[in-house]
């Protein structure tokens, strides 16, 4: 089953379109997971974040479709810190999510075909085990392709940047070239690049990520894109409502997964669960976030 459809199956048997992001910061841990750490070393900092993620994971695994590792926040310790990020990836996958790893990456030529062979792939199918991977597409249409290509072999998909949640990305995206923006003329790209690889689900692998913070370009994203699955961050810590999402979703309830990372797995910290939960039940204050982001999107969104 290509990527498209296994993400479709996996929206409809959870009820969801919650895509929890794994985000894990040192000050933020809970702190039955912080005070445990016994030195400053990466080793006893990697081993803190796997075990969050883990315990995450055995929290929303039947109540979401995917997860999103980001790279970033396991790369800031080096080596031990990719070696916690393979170990979450695997983790998810056992227990039945979908990965979108988040590393944003690309480059040209072989270096595209490396980055592709190396984190697409759900399970043993690549040495990272990703079923998808979040993907810059400013070095052009041949960056692309490799990812393409290793999509078609491995069953994998891809988030292709096209109109971020962040407050600076139109300085790049919001350029007008030829009668159209940089992030219209991707969306089309994209378009481009998923015929003749629509899954039964009416979709392809090559998704966009859509910004939250941006309602009306992801409606018109939306129609751009018709057979694109569609990531849509922002919602939550960074000011996106599920009012601002319902525009990235098809009639079915389909064609969009929305992220959330701080507002669920630090849940505990949040005002309306800190008294009842707070750090001593971390876990089942990221269960009410789910639950009650779920809730909210499930006010709009009919799967």
């Amino acid at each position: 089953m290509n990527f498209a459809d296994r993400l479709a199956a996996a929206v409809q048997r959870t009820g969801s379109v919650t895509c929890v992001g794994l985000d894990p910061r040192k000050a933020q841990l809970p702190a039955v997971i912080r005070n445990s750490v016994a030195d400053e070393s990466a080793d006893a900092w990697a081993a803190a974040y796997t075990q969050f993620c883990k315990e995450i994971i055995d929290v929303v695994k039947d109540i979401v479709p995917c997860v999103k590792p980001q790279a970033a926040f396991f790369e800031q310790l080096g080596p031990a810190g990719m070696v916690a990020l393979g170990q979450v990836i695997r983790y998810a996958h056992g227990k039945g999510l979908l990965v979108i790893t988040d590393g944003k990456r690309n480059d040209i030529g072989s270096t595209a075909t490396a980055y592709a062979q190396a984190y697409l792939g759900a399970g043993d199918r690549s040495p990272w085990g990703s079923d998808s991977l979040t993907v810059s597409p400013y070095l052009g249409q041949d960056s692309l392709e490799p990812f393409v290509k290793i999509c078609d072999q491995r069953e994998a998909g891809v988030f292709v940047l096209v109109k971020t949640s962040n407050p600076g990305g139109g300085l790049l995206q919001d350029r007008e070239t030829d009668g159209q923006t940089v992030y219209q003329r991707v969306a089309a790209l994209l378009t481009e690049l998923n015929q003749g690889r629509i899954g039964e689900c009416g979709y392809g692998p090559m998704g966009a990520v859509v910004g939250a913070t941006y309602p009306e370009q992801l409606v018109a994203m939306r129609a751009a894109m018709p057979q694109s699955w569609i990531l849509i961050p922002g919602f939550g810590a960074q000011g996106g409502a599920a009012d601002d999402v319902l525009g990235g979703f098809d009639s079915k309830g389909l064609g969009a997964v929305v992220n959330s990372s701080r507002h669920i797995i630090f849940a505990h910290e949040r005002e309306e669960f800190r008294e009842k939960y707070g750090d001593a039940q971390w876990q089942q204050a990221v269960e009410a976030a789910t639950n009650q982001m779920n809730q909210q999107l499930g006010t709009i969104v009919k799967v």
